[in-house]
């Protein structure tokens, strides 16, 4: 009988710590559940209403790019690095021939496309096609990932935007390789017309001469340049689509997007 009770004893002692083991508090459930949402579905709703909103298929700007571009910016201002005033993401799709209007400033509170045209590639970078890219000093390279926007200055190329890059080892070097956002000549129909292409830069984004001025005030005050590449040896933190969900969910309910799924 003794033997009896103490295995009774044992099996109820092993029942009660399975209980506790599997028990979940409802706070930390909760806090789960919150942290769970939005998911994939939710997040690629809110880039699809963003990107037809902005009417950007129509001007060229392929969808996972965009997408890309999108979770950068989240995932820069979750990290405090934009401004607070601004909701503006500029992306150079350097994918794209140089003779494609390749450039676009997106602001993503407004959803609309504010400019689109064309931007050159560093003159070792390729000739229509960039296909080189380096951190280097004195490469003549681009170099791609995401950049944050610095002090505008006034310099040889007149009206001038320095840029920051947020990706170590792609673009990190930018501000020591006075990487900047400047007016060119060579920037042009013209140019296209000439040579088949745009002509290139000592690594710079340059734009059209005559656009300058309104592509740099748009950009200025820490907003996001995003320079694309299909390249599989780029990698960047700011890549994350979960973390840069969680914080896109707060301007898409402002708009009720993801209340429609």
């Amino acid at each position: 009988m003794r033997k009896y009770f103490l295995e009774q004893a044992g099996f109820i002692l092993i029942l009660f710590a399975f209980i506790f083991i599997s028990w979940t508090p409802a706070t930390i459930k909760k806090h789960y559940a919150a942290n769970s949402e939005p998911n994939d579905t939710l997040y690629s709703t809110y880039i699809q209403d963003l990107y037809q909103s902005a009417q950007l298929a129509q001007s060229g700007l392929a969808l996972n790019v965009f997408e890309k571009a999108v979770t950068g910016f989240y995932n820069l201002k979750n990290a405090g690095k934009l401004s607070g005033e601004k909701s503006i993401l500029s992306i150079a799709d350097f994918d794209q021939s140089s003779t494609k209007k390749r450039l676009w400033i997106v602001d993503l509170d407004k959803k609309t496309l504010l400019l689109n045209t064309w931007v050159a590639h560093g003159e070792r970078s390729g000739t229509d096609q960039a296909t080189h890219f380096s951190n280097r000093s004195e490469s003549l390279e681009s170099s791609i990932g995401f950049y944050v926007t610095g002090e505008m200055y006034h310099g040889k190329h007149g009206i001038s935007l320095k840029l920051d890059g947020m990706d170590e080892g792609f673009n990190s070097n930018a501000r020591k390789r006075a990487i900047v956002v400047h007016g060119a000549d060579y920037v042009s129909q013209e140019t296209i017309d000439a040579l088949g292409r745009l002509g290139r830069s000592q690594g710079c984004p340059a734009v059209p001469a005559d656009l300058a001025p309104a592509i740099i005030h748009a950009m200025e005050g820490k907003t996001v340049l995003f320079i694309n590449v299909n390249d599989q040896q780029y990698t960047s933190k700011y890549l994350d689509e979960h973390a840069a969900a969680v914080l896109a969910s707060n301007s898409a309910q402002k708009t009720n997007v993801l209340d429609t799924v």
